[in-house]
C-alpha cells in the first residue's frame, strides 16, 4: 500500500458528510482482473463526473502488465456521494476473453469495490493544549527544583500528554512540550492510518465470485443493458402458471 496521504484524512473531510472513499481491487487475482480494475477506475471517474461529483484517485498500485491496476483508492465528494457509492460497492463482473492469454477458456472475471471507513485524524491546534507548570525531577542539583520550570502539555480532545523538563527556562520547556505533543499526535494519526490500511488489505481476500452489482462485457467494456421491460419475467411467470 502507499504512503500516508493527509489529503484523504483532513479535518475538513470529516466535517463533510458527503465524502466517501472506496477501494477498487483485483483481489490478488490474475492479470485479467487487474485489467478489469483499470477499466472500472475509468468508469467510476466518468460516472462521477456525470453526477457532478469530485473524484480524486488518491492511491493507485499498478499491475504487472501495462495499463493494469492491482488496487486503487478513490475519494468522492459531493451532494450525492452516498448514493453513488452505494450503487458501486460490491462485486463487479466482466465477461470477455483474456487480453493476455489468447487460448485461455475462462470468460468471467471478478473484482471488488469496498467502502473504506474514514480515518479519525486529529488536527493539532495549540488552542486545544492545556499547559501546567511543575517542578523538575531530573538531574541538575538544587537549582532545578527551586522553580517550577518543567511543563506538562495535554491535548484536551485526546488526553495525550507530554512533559518537558530539559531546560531551566519555562518558556523553552513549553516550546519543547508543544513540539513533542504535536509529534505524538501525528504518530497517533499514523497508527490509525496503518490500521485502516491493514483493513483495506484484507479486502483483497473478500471478493465474492457472484452476485455482481454491475456486469460489463467485451473488450470495449460496455455495461450490460438492464431489461426494463420485464418481458422475460412475465413470460417466466406465465410458464409457471401453465405448469401448475
Amino acid at each position: 500500500m502507499g504512503h500516508y496521504n493527509k489529503h484523504i484524512f483532513s479535518e475538513e473531510a470529516h466535517n463533510n458528510q458527503a465524502l466517501k472513499i472506496i477501494q477498487i481491487t483485483s483481489g490478488r487475482g490474475p492479470a485479467e482482473c487487474t485489467w478489469v480494475v483499470a477499466q472500472v477506475v475509468k468508469k467510476v471517474l466518468e460516472e462521477a463526473h456525470e453526477k457532478q461529483l469530485k473524484a480524486t484517485v488518491v492511491q493507485r498500485e499498478a499491475g504487472q502488465e501495462n495499463g493494469t491496476v492491482e488496487t486503487a483508492i478513490i475519494q468522492l465528494e459531493g451532494k450525492n456521494a452516498n448514493t453513488f457509492v452505494a450503487s458501486w460497492v460490491g462485486t463487479i463482473q466482466w465477461i470477455g476473453k483474456s487480453t493476455f492469454r489468447k487460448f485461455h477458456q475462462r470468460k468471467n472475471w471478478f473484482v471488488g469495490i469496498f467502502e473504506i471507513e474514514q480515518s479519525k485524524d486529529t488536527a493539532f491546534h495549540e488552542k486545544d493544549v492545556q499547559y501546567q507548570a511543575m517542578r523538575s525531577s531530573g538531574a541538575g542539583g538544587q537549582h532545578v527544583n527551586k522553580v517550577s520550570s518543567a511543563i506538562r502539555a495535554t491535548h484536551v480532545p485526546t488526553g495525550i500528554a507530554v512533559v518537558a523538563m530539559d531546560s531551566r527556562s519555562q518558556h523553552q520547556n513549553k516550546k519543547l512540550a508543544t513540539e513533542r505533543l504535536k509529534q505524538k499526535i501525528e504518530e497517533n494519526n499514523w497508527n490509525q492510518f496503518k490500521n485502516q490500511e491493514q483493513n483495506a488489505w484484507s479486502n483483497q481476500m473478500q471478493i465474492e465470485r457472484g452476485n455482481p452489482v454491475r456486469v460489463f462485457e467485451g473488450s470495449d467494456f460496455k455495461k450490460q443493458k438492464e431489461d426494463k421491460s420485464y418481458k422475460k419475467e412475465r413470460l417466466k411467470l406465465k410458464r409457471q402458471d401453465y405448469n401448475e
